[in-house]
């Protein structure tokens, strides 16, 4: 078995079930791990992935199963973030030579980055949204009214302007070849504003309800809403909602990069021969050792067997479409990258963007200082992640990106 077992000596913990041979994990992502397994609402074990890492009270690559109740901060404040790819019937052979208008093409299609307050219109959001972001939204609007009748602050947000939109930090939009030489898109990207909003506004209602209640948690970032309590039934409508705006956020990019590629590429081709659109921060109600429970995934992604996953390496690394083995142990989970070795600010810190050229042969990306915190080195080894998870995933295919957008 891949897996080590840590049971706490302090009483009514929880296990924590460990998929990290091989992988280094830091102390104050145990401590996190150790954190969370001491909570009365987790059920059965914590579940700890390949990539795990010290998070905002739990650890990023977590699998978090809880009895009638839900941990805002566990969940996070990119609610949905998660993939979407989907191989086309393009080789390597019909890309153009110069990928750089590959690039430019797909930038231009979609709003990515970000513009500093008062410096006028965030080019990350729409200046006028196009169709594609107009059908998405009219599913959408309104249950978010109805959200934002009881509250208001979210309505002030980038909601509509930001559907179809990239973002920053490690959020990306690739062009990959697989085995084959065959052609896929793939993109990573999340909630955006709104869910950054939806999910800091329950995060502080949840701290509050823990101190007016006069509730002892290890960390104040695990407070939690149980059922029947104030707060409940609108976090699990509105994270909900978020995680629905998520992947038709990545729906939407998805069709405005074919058709980015599409005005490059003259040849006609098809998309969506193999498709995924895949959460990995999100929450849903599963049953598991014959109970309903919620299962909270912050930073992975659900391994139900024959289901198909994404797992993405770093800029310049491989990337993965995996099917599910079904593990029971992992609540059916898996990796969801390789996950960070290091904060943003040692990386910039430690390299240089001669080191980030390097690190990003052969890839049509940026190499510039903005990007020296994403550089490969800054994350795991995805070879030896996808090793210490063998018993929860199998690989369908191997990706290696030729175009990176980052935001």
């Amino acid at each position: 078995m891949d897996k080590n077992y840590i049971q706490k000596d302090a009483e009514n913990a929880v296990p924590i079930k460990m998929w990290t041979r091989g992988v280094p994990v830091e102390a104050e992502a145990q401590k996190q791990l150790e954190n969370v397994a001491r909570l009365p609402i987790v059920f059965k074990h914590v579940a700890a992935m390949p990539d795990v890492h010290y998070g905002i009270g739990a650890t990023v690559g977590s699998v978090i199963p809880t009895f009638k109740a839900i941990i805002p901060a566990a969940v996070g404040v990119d609610i949905g973030c998660g993939m979407m790819a989907c191989k086309t019937t393009l080789t390597a052979r019909d890309l153009p030579d110069n990928l750089a208008l590959l690039r430019v093409a797909i930038e231009k299609a979609v709003p990515h980055g970000l513009t500093p307050r008062r410096t006028g219109r965030d080019k990350g959001s729409w200046e006028q949204p196009p169709t594609e972001a107009d059908a998405a939204w009219s599913k959408l609007v309104d249950e978010f009214a109805q959200i934002c009748e009881k509250y208001p602050r979210l309505k002030n947000t980038n909601n509509y302007r930001h559907m179809g939109t990239l973002g920053t930090g490690n959020h990306f939009i690739e062009v990959c070849l697989d085995e084959a030489q065959a052609v896929w898109v793939m993109l990573h990207s999340g909630s955006r504003g709104v869910g950054n909003a939806i999910g800091t506004q329950f995060i502080e209602l949840a701290k509050k309800d823990a101190e007016r209640n006069n509730v002892h948690l290890p960390d104040k970032d695990l407070a939690y809403f149980e059922e029947g309590s104030q707060y409940f039934g609108d976090y699990v409508q509105a994270v909900g909602w978020a995680q629905k705006f998520a992947a038709a956020n990545r729906a939407v990019m998805m069709q405005r990069v074919i058709a980015a590629l599409r005005s490059v590429i003259t040849k006609p081709f098809e998309t969506h021969v193999e498709a995924v659109n895949c959460h990995h921060n999100y929450v849903q109600r599963e049953t598991h050792f014959g109970e309903e429970v919620f299962v909270t995934r912050k930073g992975a992604v659900s391994a139900k067997a024959g289901e198909l996953g994404i797992i993405p390496g770093s800029m310049g690394a491989r990337s993965y479409i995996v099917r599910g083995k079904g593990n029971p142990e992992s609540f059916e989970s898996c990796s969801h990258g390789a996950g960070r070795v290091m904060s943003r600010t040692a990386a910039k810190k430690r390299y240089t963007v001669a080191d980030q050229m390097r690190a990003t042969e052969g890839v049509e990306c940026r190499k510039d200082a903005g990007v020296i915190d994403e550089i490969p080195m800054a994350y795991k080894d995805i070879d030896a992640v996808m090793a210490a998870q063998a018993d929860l995933v199998e690989v369908v295919y191997t990706l290696k990106q030729v175009v990176c957008v980052k935001g």
